[in-house]
């Protein structure tokens, strides 16, 4: 077990010792953890939870954000976004994983609708008068909802209390967020645990059972029509993104911007069409 001081880092530098700190002791004992403090937003879980299925690992991922979520009832943003990801090594294609938000969507893309001019889906957000609404400005003011109701809020105050209470990270309530202040040095905090699978049945037996599930799942739909097991519509977007990576045209105009201040070159556009 490690605590990790991200000294302000980026969340991916802070993530990386993580992860490698978790594998090496991990081999050693069967199981690690890392809690890390001082450190900012680390980008998708599921590239972590890939480097630790991809060393034989189960792993368990949490981390504190900046105050976007009003908890079940409530209409003031306490909790953060609290992602929670779950990886476990297979050996049908790809890891397992559930990599989530535990609201019922991802803050940027309340920013992205904000930039387009487009509107939220339905039971996304509320204002701040704990109306729901479906305008980003609106829900700028108001507050991110949890996802499944008193249930999944109970999830994102829990791993609020996993993320930020094993060390001195701020819990989102405490957190000046980086969309109102890019200068704010955050102080989330991140939880990594990992269960080397090799200590256990054997990461050969481990893989397999793990196949077996996901070959199940993607087998139960009606007429043989396939399902999704958990992660697969990520690895497709992964592989359509091989090439070339979608972005709303807001966002890559601000990159464009950001270039030609850093006098740099464009991005180099594709059309869809």
């Amino acid at each position: 077990m490690a605590v990790l001081d991200a000294d302000a880092a980026l969340g991916q530098v802070a993530m990386q010792a993580a992860v490698e700190r978790v594998i090496s002791v991990g081999r050693a004992q069967g199981i690690a953890a890392v809690a890390v403090h001082n450190s900012s937003h680390f980008g998708a879980g599921a590239f972590w939870s890939d480097l630790l299925a991809e060393a034989g690992f189960m792993s368990f991922i949490t981390s504190s954000t900046g105050p976007v979520v009003a908890p079940h009832g409530g209409t003031s943003k306490v909790l953060g976004t609290n992602p929670l990801t779950l990886g476990v090594p297979s050996s049908s294609g790809w890891p397992l994983t559930a990599d989530l938000a535990t609201s019922n969507g991802a803050y940027g893309k309340v920013i992205a609708a904000k930039n387009e001019g487009t509107q939220l889906p339905e039971g996304w957000a509320v204002d701040a008068h704990g109306n729901p609404t479906t305008d980003p400005f609106e829900a700028e003011k108001g507050s991110m909802i949890p996802f499944g109701g008193h249930k999944g809020s109970a999830v994102a105050v829990l791993l609020e209390a996993f993320a930020a209470s094993l060390t001195d990270a701020t819990y989102a309530f405490e957190t000046i967020d980086i969309w109102s202040n890019p200068a704010s040095r955050m102080n989330n905090g991140h939880l990594v645990i990992g269960l080397d699978t090799a200590a256990f049945g054997g990461s050969a037996h481990t893989a397999s059972r793990v196949a077996t599930l996901q070959d199940r799942v993607r087998s139960s739909g009606p007429g043989g029509q396939p399902v999704d097991a958990p992660g697969d519509p990520e690895r497709r977007r992964q592989a359509d993104a091989a090439e070339a990576v979608p972005l709303p045209a807001s966002t890559a105009s601000q990159l464009d911007v950001l270039a030609q201040e850093l006098s740099l070159s464009p991005l180099k556009t594709h059309s869809t069409t």
